[in-house]
């Protein structure tokens, strides 16, 4: 296990306001480390950065040799009074975090009048695609479609607020391009708020690094079937969760990565 690496996830990555909890930032560790370790290369992509949660785990993981291409309308209303906009307060956690944004590196609109192409010309093809973008159905198609046309072979697209009952349209959306795609790609991981899928003929891989990913060792491995795919569910216990919340919320963040041991 990486402790650095961790120590920022449980800790530093808190301090930006978004939505990726520990278990899914364990396994974008998990899945770019062994990525790494077998010389799968390429960029990484991002459909809705918010406020940074999510893009800084990336860029702290990848390290600073690696591309990455964060798409979102930062479109967020200016606080009142005069306050940061959504892009600024980006722009400045990541100078906080000592993680600054490669401003080359961002497309401010629209991600479905985006084309693959101009990712591929941005990053390459992308080995991690990360799509937390609109929730309507229109939006995951779109988003999807984006993420298939750019990515390498040995890319994995992340679908977040799968199963999110706030959001059904989402996991529609995620059922179509898995039956659109005729078996090309294949689910092999599921959480509490994410799915994770590959090409068909990478699923045996990635099946084996979250099975013994390091990281992901004290999560129950529940298999359960996805549209003719056997898939990991990682279960994260209620205790664990409750206690995580309380250390966080007990100003214990530093220790809080001790409940996921």
């Amino acid at each position: 296990m990486n402790s650095a690496l961790r120590k920022f996830i449980f800790h530093d990555l808190q301090t930006v306001e978004g939505y990726i909890d520990p278990p899914d930032a364990l396994v974008f560790l998990s899945l770019l480390a062994a990525q790494r370790e077998a010389g799968f290369d390429g960029g990484i992509a991002e459909v809705g950065v918010f406020y940074g949660r999510t893009y800084f785990l990336l860029r702290k993981i990848s390290g600073d040799r690696e591309r990455i291409l964060a798409i979102d309308l930062f479109d967020i209303e200016q606080e009142a009074g005069g306050g940061a906009t959504q892009y600024g307060r980006f722009i400045e956690n990541g100078r906080r975090l000592g993680l600054p944004v490669d401003e080359d590196l961002m497309i401010k609109g629209d991600s479905m009048r985006v084309e693959a192409e101009e990712i591929i010309g941005k990053v390459g093809r992308v080995r991690f695609f990360s799509i937390d973008g609109g929730h309507m159905l229109r939006h995951v198609a779109a988003d999807s479609r984006l993420a298939a046309g750019s990515l390498a072979d040995h890319g994995v697209i992340a679908f977040d607020d799968t199963f999110n009952p706030a959001w059904p349209e989402v996991t529609v959306g995620v059922a179509d391009f898995l039956r659109e795609q005729g078996g090309m790609f294949s689910a092999f991981c599921m959480t509490k708020y994410k799915t994770y899928v590959c090409r068909s003929r990478f699923y045996d891989f990635y099946c084996k690094v979250i099975g013994e990913a390091p990281d992901l060792r004290a999560f129950g491995h529940v298999e359960t079937q996805f549209l003719g795919s056997k898939v990991a569910r990682l279960h994260n216990p209620m205790r664990r969760r409750i206690l995580y919340e309380l250390m966080m919320r007990s100003g214990m963040s530093a220790l809080s990565e001790r409940a996921y041991r």
